[in-house]
């Protein structure tokens, strides 16, 4: 049987936390490995428990979730980074997804999407909320014109790595392998220049290549 995932939930509020708990351990694949009650907690606890993932609060006393997570990136790169947030989106959203952190989620995401959320980040892809991805890019600039050309299947998986799915659930619905995806979207990724899936789809559609659907 393979390893769990060892998650880290970082939190102020103590229902909150304890919420998130109970719903991840219903999962036989996740193992929650610890909890903490603000950044600076959070951060000694992740060095200490080295956890795959950790779920952190983006509003926290002490250190708040945006200087814990780049701390932590900086500290222990190794550690993949999911912030939570039950406010607006606000400017930190740009430097979070600047540095690499690999997911973004409304706290009223729905368990087995935050489940999913999870396994797709520990796939190595990078996860936006829906509602996070729309608030970010109402804030968006226009980009300057670039030329870049894609191919009509790399436009057609582009717009795929747009929706919520995982590259396994995207080569099940254009009926190809998952490493044939893979392989698209890494060609997307470079002609792009981008690092990951979300900063990738973000400037595809600052670039007006696609639109997010409703």
């Amino acid at each position: 049987m393979p390893e769990p995932i060892r998650i880290l939930i970082v939190d102020d509020h103590a229902v909150v936390r304890k919420g998130l708990a109970m719903v991840l351990r219903l999962e036989p694949d996740l193992e929650v490995v610890g909890e903490a009650e603000n950044g600076l907690l959070g951060l000694e606890a992740a060095k200490n428990l080295h956890p795959h993932i950790m779920l952190a609060d983006l509003v926290m006393p002490e250190m708040d979730g945006q200087e814990m997570a780049l701390a932590l990136r900086k500290a222990v790169p190794e550690i993949k980074i999911m912030m939570l947030t039950g406010t607006e989106v606000d400017d930190r959203v740009f430097d979070l997804v600047a540095a690499g952190i690999e997911g973004y989620v409304m706290k009223n995401i729905e368990p087995a999407e935050l489940v999913r959320a999870i396994h797709a980040i520990m796939h190595g892809e990078a996860y936006l909320h829906p509602d996070v991805m729309k608030k970010v890019m109402e804030r968006m600039k226009p980009h300057h014109e670039i030329s870049v050309s894609l191919t009509p299947r790399e436009m057609e998986v582009l717009e795929w790595m747009a929706s919520s799915n995982t590259y396994k659930q995207i080569a099940e619905q254009l009926g190809i392998g998952e490493e044939t995806i893979r392989s698209h979207a890494k060609n997307i990724l470079e002609k792009l220049h981008q690092p990951n899936r979300a900063q990738a789809v973000l400037t595809a559609m600052k670039m007006k290549l696609i639109e997010l659907s409703d």
